[in-house]
Order: structure tokens, then sequence, then C-alpha cells
């Protein structure tokens, strides 16, 4: 479907960039659908709950590809690491769910973005790539932007209370997971990689849903089910969008998801977001942009000595 979508945007006669937009629209689309329901279920369905249903989704969607390629699916020389990335994915997915529970759906989405921001110090480290001031000092402002929607007051209390530290816990735990594939990239298909996070995320999810178990009726198991799909979609549709457009150009579409999870927040759920969370939402969309323009100008640069060389 995904492939017949791209050819037919071809023979539109759509530049590369204007495809992969609409790759992007696609996500952030499927993104807040997702929150939607999550934030909607999430009355009677925990985070951790929900957490598995996420993952057993994204494995029966697999489960062809698994059977077709067995072994291959699962070819790996790092087991342990995968458990670990796989097990820190959970957590994170599981605050996050948490998170667009507790909070309106613009705040939360606004928090999220803050992952672009602990990647900067996390590539330094565990990825070894070398960081330089002006991505240091991005960074920096991005995380004054943090404090003035989580706005710390007298006596170490947040504005935003624990849902909002959880996003924020959620964001660093995801950041961690992508620097991660940064580094197991190199030696592992992504097929494999995809499969262990999936098969591997059903297994760590079982012990905390069944701290709130209970069996959904049609209804919600349809709801559910939906979920799990529109997250599959956010992420194929992400990944095709950076894979057909300039990463710098892509980069400012995803925040379009802002723009729809303040609409979905008003008409759904009647949530309307602070000043306070406009300002820094502005702030950190600013300082990730910026990243993420001095990242592609690097690339580019680094592809034309290589042309040169």
């Amino acid at each position: 479907m995904a492939k017949a979508a791209d050819i037919g945007a071809r023979k539109a006669g759509l530049t590369p960039n204007v495809r992969g937009a609409l790759w992007m629209l696609g996500s952030a689309l499927a993104f807040v659908i997702m929150t939607t329901l999550v934030k909607y279920l999430g009355n009677d369905y925990s985070a951790s709950l929900q957490t598995f249903y996420r993952q057993l989704a994204g494995v029966i969607i697999l489960l062809p590809v698994i059977i077709r390629r067995r072994g291959a699916a699962f070819a790996t020389t790092k087991p342990l690491i995968l458990c670990l990335r796989s097990a820190v994915g959970v957590l994170g997915l599981t605050l996050s769910f948490y998170a667009f529970q507790k909070m309106p759906l613009a705040d939360a989405s606004a928090l999220s973005f803050t992952r672009s921001l602990f990647l900067v110090p996390l590539v330094a480290f565990v990825v070894r790539e070398p960081v330089g001031p002006l991505r240091i000092g991005a960074a920096l402002v991005g995380f004054v932007g943090v404090l003035i929607m989580v706005r710390p007051g007298a006596g170490g209390h947040f504005a935003i209370g624990m849902p909002g530290l959880a996003m924020l816990l959620s964001s660093f735990l995801v950041a961690f997971t992508i620097a991660g594939m940064k580094v197991l990239t190199r030696t592992h298909t992504p097929t494999a990689l995809l499969v262990w996070a999936a098969v591997w995320g059903v297994l760590f999810s079982i012990p905390g849903a069944l701290l709130s178990w209970h069996w959904p009726d049609l209804k919600d198991l349809a709801l559910l089910s939906a979920m799990g799909i529109f997250a599959l979609i956010n992420q194929a549709c992400y990944i095709k969008g950076l894979q057909i457009g300039d990463a710098g150009a892509m980069a400012p579409i995803d925040y379009t998801r802002l723009v729809f999870a303040t609409a979905a927040g008003f008409f759904l759920f009647h949530d309307v977001p602070s000043v306070w969370t406009i300002t820094g939402a502005a702030v950190v969309v600013g300082s990730t942009l910026f990243i993420t323009w001095r990242e592609h100008v690097a690339a580019v640069r680094g592809a034309a000595d290589a042309v040169a060389g």
C-alpha cells in the first residue's frame, strides 16, 4: 500500500521533498490518532496494559516476516544489548502512555520533543559522535524551554506534576534507545532490530500488564488494536518520509503533531494549552530545528567533501 501510494505521488510529478512531507504529515496524523486513543482508553486500561496491547499488535503484524525468515529475523551477536534496549523501550513507552492519559495532549506532545535534546549528550557518550558548541548551545536553550513548561517552584514542586516528569523521563529513555540503535545498525539488519524489539517488548510488558489485567470487550479490543496499528503506521510513515526527503526539510513537518494534538485535545477533551506550554514548546521546537538543520548542513558538507576527494 505504501509503495503504491509513493508510485502515485511520483506519477503526479511531486518532488521528493513534497512526497516526503506528505509521508511526514501521515506520520504526525497517525501519532495523534494513537495518542488520542491512549487518552480515551486511559480511564479503563492502565498505561502498562495499553503498552502490552501496543507491543502485541506489532508482533502480530511482523509474524509473517518472522515465519518467513525464521533464524535470520533473530540473527544477532549482541542478544543482551538488544534485550536491554527492548526493556528500556517498554519502560519509555509505558511512561509516555501514562503522560498522554493524564496530561493535555498538546502538553504531553510538546514535552515528547525533548528526546532530540537528550540525544545531543547521548550521541557524544554512547555513539562517540563529535558534538560542537552550536549543538550544545542549542540543546541548553531547548532545556530552558523545558523549564518554562515545567516551571519548577519552591519546595521542589513542578507545575506539570508527575505525568510531565514521566514524559521527560520517557523522552530520555527513547533517546537512549535511538542512540543504541545508531550503534546496533552497524552490525545488524533493520529487520532483526525490529523483530527483537517487538518480541522482547511483548515479553517485558507482560508483568506490568498482569498487575492491572482485565479482558476487553469487543469495542475496546477494536480500539486497542487500532491504537497498535496506528502506532506502526506512524513509524512506517516517519521512516518513509525521511527516506524520500531531505532530513533538514522533513524535521519541521514532524512538528505538525503539536497542531494536530492541540486540535484533538480541544475538540475531544476540551483541553486548552497554557501560555507557558506554548512559549516553552516554541523554544524547544526552535532549538531542535536548529540542531536538525546543523546536522543536515554537516551531512551535506561531508558528502560534498567525499565527492571532491
